[in-house]
């Protein structure tokens, strides 16, 4: 057990030690990552706002305004239904955007993988705090707009750095399994694409688990990807641990998947440049 524990450790080592090295590089090209998307627009960096936003006030729309669903208001569910939905759909906005960049990051970065002095090991990290940058944004919307309907914040925001550390350990991981894969089976990318669209509906953020038939229930807990969002609205929404289980699997699914992607990447990495 201790040889197993020590062994999952050891990726982490790694990429700190990787990221402590070339911290400048991976953070300039996070953000060369966001400016070249929008170079040359009018609205430019605004662009990278505006349309998770404009799908934001999509869902709310749909599903406040012309399902009308109700929730909040009581001891229960202490917010309302816009605060339900956007604790579960701004964190899966950003791994969905990881992951679609992830499945292809070695492959449209070529020039630099074949380049035996440059650490690949950063490309998919750097799509990783791409994303969170658009994240932190939704975030502080999120906090603004609960402290204008509701007054105060429930302490459990105080959980929020831990939650996008962990966050980011899981996409760091999921990011590597993809990338490595990517770069054998460009087809991946269609896969991962197919995946987020319909990924978004069998986890419990447009709805109460409870509302599930207890037939298919058992899809949400199959997805790994429920424990993040629970974790999200115990505490953006409910303020309190109504899921603690998802917790302690959360953290221990992200770990294992860093681990676990780190280890394949570095197995596969070696023959990248003779099938780009």
């Amino acid at each position: 057990m201790r040889s197993l524990f020590t062994g999952n450790l050891q990726p982490f080592r790694e990429v700190f030690r990787l990221l402590t090295t070339y911290k400048t590089l991976t953070w300039e090209m996070a953000k060369r990552e966001i400016t070249d998307r929008y170079q040359g627009q009018f609205f430019g960096l605004f662009w990278a706002v505006i349309h998770p936003l404009v799908l934001i006030g999509v869902y709310i729309f749909v599903f406040v305004i012309v399902f009308k669903i109700k929730i909040g208001g009581t001891r229960e569910m202490p917010l309302d239904y816009t605060t339900y939905l956007l604790s579960g759909l701004i964190p899966w906005m950003a791994v969905q955007e990881s992951m679609s960049k992830a499945s292809t990051v070695i492959t449209s970065n070529a020039s630099l993988v074949k380049q035996v002095v440059f650490p690949i090991e950063i490309l998919p990290i750097k799509s990783v705090l791409a994303s969170m940058i658009t994240q932190g944004i939704f975030f502080a919307i999120l906090i603004v707009y609960v402290l204008a309907t509701h007054t105060t914040l429930p302490i459990t925001y105080a959980l929020l750095p831990l939650l996008v550390f962990v966050q980011m350990i899981g996409m760091a991981g999921v990011s590597y399994i993809l990338a490595a894969i990517g770069t054998y089976f460009r087809d991946i990318k269609d896969i991962v694409q197919v995946f987020t669209v319909v990924g978004i509906y069998i986890m419990p953020i447009f709805y109460l688990p409870e509302q599930v038939p207890e037939l298919f229930r058992v899809f949400l807990y199959f997805n790994p990807f429920s424990y993040m969002t629970w974790c999200y609205q115990d505490a953006l929404y409910f303020g309190r641990f109504v899921h603690p289980w998802s917790w302690v699997v959360y953290i221990v699914i992200s770990h294992l998947v860093f681990a676990l992607g780190y280890r394949l990447f570095n197995r596969l990495k070696v023959m990248f440049g003779n099938v780009l």
